[in-house]
């Protein structure tokens, strides 16, 4: 089992800027890629960013330029720094962990809201 903790979510201003965490226990020697997803309300959920293990990077169309996903393997912590944030980037934001044996975990999910 893994188990994903994120935080750093919040109100900002369009313009603004945020960074958001996820911290990863239980069997983290098994997690290949990480990355983040976010889902409006009504929308589906779709990918903002991802990573693999040796630190190669995928970033959804919308966010291309402005966020950038990081990734600490000795603390087992992916990071979501987040630029120039939009109204659009009004999300609840999830971190997932893909696992060798264990499919994909996902965490509780931290709110961001993005004002005009």
């Amino acid at each position: 089992q893994v188990q994903l903790v994120e935080s750093g979510g919040g109100l900002v201003q369009a313009g603004g800027s945020l960074r958001l965490s996820c911290a990863a226990s239980g069997k983290v020697f098994s997690i290949n890629d990480m990355g983040w997803y976010r889902q409006a309300p009504g929308k589906q959920r779709e990918l903002v960013a991802s990573i693999t293990s040796g630190g190669s990077t995928q970033y959804g169309n919308s966010v291309k330029g402005r966020f950038t996903i990081s990734r600490d393997n000795a603390k087992n912590t992916v990071y979501l720094q987040m630029n120039s944030l939009k109204p659009e980037d009004t999300a609840v934001y999830y971190c997932s962990a893909d696992t060798r044996y264990y499919g994909r975990y996902w965490g509780q999910g931290t709110q961001v809201t993005v004002s005009s």
